[in-house]
Parts: C-alpha cells; structure tokens; sequence
C-alpha cells in the first residue's frame, strides 16, 4: 500500500532524469498563456454560453474569472518553487503522493488533449464558414464529424497534424509563431470592439438572466442557468497552467513564470469582459446562440461585411495558438509520467531529442490522440469534458499549496500567495461547485469512468515499475 503514501522528493525533483532545454522567457510564456486562453472560448463558446444563460452569461464569465484568478496565484506560488515540467501533476506527486498525482495526470490527458481536440472543432467551423461565403465546391460531411452530423473533420485533421510538425520542430520556434499569431489575433479582438460598440443597446440586456441563476435541467433536455454556462465557458478560461508545464524549459524560471501566469490570465479577463459585453449589446443573445461563430455573424449583422471576414481570417489564422499551446502542455504531462516510469515503453516515449531538446515520440503521440477526437466529436461534448479534468487539476494544486504550508512552512517560496488561505479555499469550493452543479450527470459519469480506467491502467502497471516503486 506504500504507492498512496510514497513521494518525490522536492529537492531531488531535478535530479537523475533527462531535462528538457531551457529557451523560453517571459515574453514567450505570456504569450504562451494569451494564446491558450484566447481563443475557442471567445470565438465560439461566447454564443453557446448565451444561449445557457441569456446575457447574464457575463456573469458567468466574472464567476469563472473569480475562480480562475485565485487557481492562477495558486499555480504561480506552485509553479515557481518547483520549475520542472509536469504541472499538477508533478505538484501531486511530491504533495499528495504517486497515487493521487496518477489521477490528477490521468485527468489533465483530459484537459489538454480533449481541449485541443475541441479548439480544432471550433477552428473548424471558423474555416466552415469561410469556405461556404467563398462558395467553394466543399462537401459538409467532411468539414464535420461523425457525431456532429457529417462523416470526418478534415480540417480539424489538417490543423492538428500541422501543430503536431510545428511542435516536433522545437520550442523556442513554436513559441515565436505563437508570439506572432497572438498579437494577430489580439488585434482582431480589439477591431471586433471598434466596431461593435458603437451599436451596443442596453435593452439587448433585458431579460437578464431568462433562465436563472442556478443550473437547472430544461424540458428540452439541456442544463440552463448561469451556472450552467459557467461550467461550460469555464473552458474559455483555463490555459494559463499550462505556462506552468513550461517551467523546465523556461529562463529564469522563479521571475518569468510568476509574469507568465498572472499577466496572461489579468490580461485575457479585461480582454474576455470587454468582447462579451460588445457581442451582447450589439446583438440579440438569442440570435448569437445559435451561431457557431459569433463574432464574425455580429459584425455581419451591424453592417460590417470586411470586417467580419477580417475576424474570421483572423480567428482561422491565430486559434491554432490554442491548439499548439494545449497539445505542448499534453506532450509534457505525458513525457514526466513517463519519465517517472509510470507508463508502459517508458525509456521511449521519454526520450528527448538531442538536436530540439524536445520530447518528439510523446508530441507525436498526443497529436495522433487529438487528430482522432477532433475527426469526430461535437465541441459542446468535448469542452464539457475538458472542463472536468480541469477542475480536477485545479482543486489538487490548491490542495498542495494548502498542505506545503502546513508540511514545510519555512521552505523558500519566491512567489507567495497573499491570502492563502482564503484564495486556494475559493478555488477548491468553486471548482467542486462547478463539477457538481454546472457540469450534466453524463459529463459526471464519464470523467468517473475515465478516471476508473486510468486506476485500472495504473495497477497493472504503474504501482509496480514507477521509478519510486523501483527503489522501495
């Protein structure tokens, strides 16, 4: 039973293994950040939120803020005094021990791989749209997928396989066409508001909250209500720890990702607040929802036809960041379990390359998982997914910042979080709030079974050839 209790060694946590190659600096980790919260959730999700909870789904927007800003100085305090890639998952494990850090691993294959899958998804509709209005002889069947209506995803296929090529190439070069593609699509946000403003209506506001506060299951079958919009757009949030898996990697690490965690997420929530109150002033959140691109059908409604096509360019050009961002997260949460020998082909799969510096079998392989989610699954299935291996991961970094203090209150902390106990509670109760009330039964369910074959997968394996299991 010593695979629930055992741990790795915080000072020894860079000892004995390959390390990655540190190239990153600050610019590269705000922008990693930026470019992994802007983007589906913006774009997309704005109008399926709308249609939850109305116009209060600026609400929700602010409760996921909330909870999101308090994860994010939980991550920082986390993230600076252990600057080696892994994440939650590497905080588990020297905190909570090998057993839990496996589920909250397990869980962020979800957050990571599944929300890449679901960006490419959205990217797809984008490039959809854009498509038809230039009436080019395209089938739909193969720009949807099986569970969406059509046949296959293709270009949710072609944008995943090209990241994956990106990624393989290495990080220092995928990070600088991130840093590029971020201030593209920044400037479309910032003309999107240009425009859109001038159009805004208050009585657009009115009703406010048409289905409540509260999640509540409708008699169409769909859970409603703020909270119920927050569990989904709680997507749109998150991205910003995965500026924490860059930790290996990253220059300077106690002073450059303390920058890269909380400037990304302060800077994506002003720019999250101002594009959400547009889009709703400009136009009837009813009509928005049953958009699968929102921002683009808002500037075509106020009269503005280019720049609509300029967003929508825009959004086609700069949300595979998203997915970039996402898919490296991924292929580092696998590369350290892996590393600490807790997958099968250990020795392979952890392997670096000598002339990158970067984890190529593991980025390959999460490509190949995300290629095959995105080919066939509606967005609203996956997010939803996404959101429950999130939510996961953040109430078990909260948790081990709460018992590090406690367990070693005079260890150095570069970054501490000011009201820590106030700050990682928040956290923790919102996110069980959010998985319990906002997520659906069957959303539940299987993150339950997902994390069940995980567990199965782990003792067969895992509790018995990690590398701590080696040594005991």
């Amino acid at each position: 039973m010593n695979f629930i209790t055992r741990r790795k060694s915080i000072d020894a946590l860079t000892e004995g293994h390959t390390r990655l190659k540190p190239t990153l600096s600050w610019p590269h980790l705000v922008a990693l950040g930026v470019g992994a919260i802007v983007g589906t959730g913006i774009y997309t999700l704005t109008g399926i939120g709308a249609g939850l909870a109305g116009p209060a789904v600026i609400l929700s927007f602010a409760l996921c803020g909330v909870i999101c800003g308090c994860a994010a100085l939980c991550y920082a305090e986390m993230a600076t005094m252990m600057p080696v890639a892994g994440s939650a998952y590497t905080y588990s494990y020297a905190v909570l021990g090998e057993l839990l850090a496996w589920i909250v691993g397990w869980s962020l294959i979800l957050e990571y791989t599944v929300a890449a899958a679901a960006v490419a998804v959205g990217w797809s509709a984008h490039v959809a749209e854009f498509i038809q209005a230039a009436g080019w002889p395209v089938p739909v069947a193969l720009l949807q997928g099986f569970e969406a209506g059509g046949f296959v995803n293709l270009p949710a296929i072609i944008i995943s396989a090209l990241v994956t090529l990106l990624l393989v190439i290495g990080t220092r070069e995928s990070a600088t066409v991130n840093l590029v593609l971020v201030v593209v699509k920044l400037s479309a946000l910032v003309l999107f508001v240009v425009l859109a403003l001038p159009n805004f209506d208050p009585s657009r506001f009115r009703p406010f909250a048409p289905y409540g506060y509260g999640a509540h299951l409708d008699a169409d079958g769909a859970t409603r209500g703020v909270l119920a919009a927050a569990a989904l757009i709680f997507f749109a949030f998150y991205g910003f720890d995965t500026v924490s898996t860059a930790a290996e990697e990253t220059k300077n690490p106690a002073r450059n990702l303390t920058i890269g965690i909380i400037g990304s997420m302060v800077l994506c929530t002003v720019i999250y607040v101002a594009v959400a109150a547009s889009a709703l002033g400009a136009a009837s959140y009813l009509d928005i929802s049953r958009n699968g691109a929102p921002l683009v059908h808002v500037l075509q409604l106020v009269h503005h036809p280019m720049a609509a096509q300029t967003v929508a360019a825009a959004a086609i050009v700069a949300l595979p960041t998203v997915i970039l961002v996402l898919m490296y997260g991924q292929s580092r949460i696998f590369f350290v379990m892996a590393r600490d020998g807790l997958l099968p082909f250990s020795a392979a799969l952890s392997q670096v390359s000598s002339r990158t510096g970067t984890p190529v079998v593991m980025t390959v392989l999460t490509g190949i998982v995300v290629i095959a989610l995105a080919a066939t699954l509606k967005l609203d299935q996956i997010a939803l997914l996404a959101n429950a291996g999130t939510l996961c991961a953040f109430i078990a970094v909260s948790l081990c910042l709460l018992i590090l203090r406690m367990r070693d209150p005079g260890r150095v902390r570069v970054f501490r979080v000011p009201f820590a106990y106030v700050v990682a509670p928040v956290c923790i109760v919102g996110c069980a709030y959010l998985f319990k009330a906002g997520l659906p039964l069957f959303t539940q369910w299987w993150f339950v079974l997902w994390n069940g074959i995980g567990l199965v997968i782990y003792f067969l394996y895992g509790a018995w050839r990690s590398n701590l299991a080696r040594k005991a």
